[in-house]
């Protein structure tokens, strides 16, 4: 029998055709497959032919307590995929404990290579790639996202933050305090219809987004002027 595993699967960040061969091969094959949301996830499934597949959620609220249990079965020998709404599982979303569940449990973990917003998002945006910073999702307190903010832009690197449309102009007019010359790129809904890179200082796409309110999935570049 196959020993089991559990395998992190990336899944498209929009489009549906960005999901690799392998990926595609092992949610076909896999025992079961956790996903963040089995509603969301469910269309993807169904565009590539996947149907009939057990799925079990596992997300921020469960996670610490589904872990055990999928871990137990991966023991038995099943093979489970993990994936998440978009993108890389463990990347701001759920993955995180379930990994470590089974690294303290020796169960076998996979990790497929596949699409990422944060690199897709690096590579966009003009800025240097060969040093970075993934700051995740910004926080709600303007104060934590100015010390964010400030820190990305002091070490150098390119920094890299998932934000709200709701608080993306906010962000802006923290950012613009601080350095009104920084490199800013806003990378939003990408590899969808309607994908946009907006780039400038960050005073020249903060006005842009002050008067055309942006909506959709968004990711925040930001460089010290060189």
């Amino acid at each position: 029998m196959e020993t089991g595993r559990v395998i992190l699967v990336p899944t498209p960040i929009g489009n549906l055709a960005d999901i690799t061969l392998r990926a595609l091969e092992i949610l076909k094959s896999c025992d079961r497959i956790a996903c963040e949301d089995t509603r969301h996830s469910a269309p993807l499934l169904a565009h590539h032919g996947i149907s009939g597949k057990p799925l079990v959620a596992l997300h921020e609220h469960n996670e610490a307590r589904r872990a055990p249990e999928l871990v137990a079965a991966a023991k038995a020998g099943e093979i489970i995929a993990v994936i998440s709404d978009a993108g890389m599982p463990g990347i701001s979303d759920p993955g995180y404990r379930l990994v470590q569940a089974c690294l303290e449990n020796e169960v076998p973990i996979e990790v497929l290579p596949g699409p990422s917003a944060v690199i897709t998002a690096l590579i966009g945006s003009g800025f240097p790639c060969h040093a970075f910073r993934f700051g995740g999702f910004l926080s709600v307190k303007s104060g934590k996202r100015r010390s964010a903010l400030s820190a990305a832009l002091e070490s150098g690197e390119t920094g890299i933050f998932f934000e709200s449309p709701h608080r993306i102009v906010s962000t802006l007019e923290i950012l613009a305090e601080i350095d009104p010359e920084a490199r800013t790129c806003v990378a939003r809904e990408l590899t969808k219809k309607f994908e946009t890179y907006h780039r400038g200082t960050s005073v020249e796409v903060l006005a842009h987004f002050k008067a055309h309110p942006p909506k959709g999935e968004i990711v925040l570049l930001v460089h010290c002027k060189e």
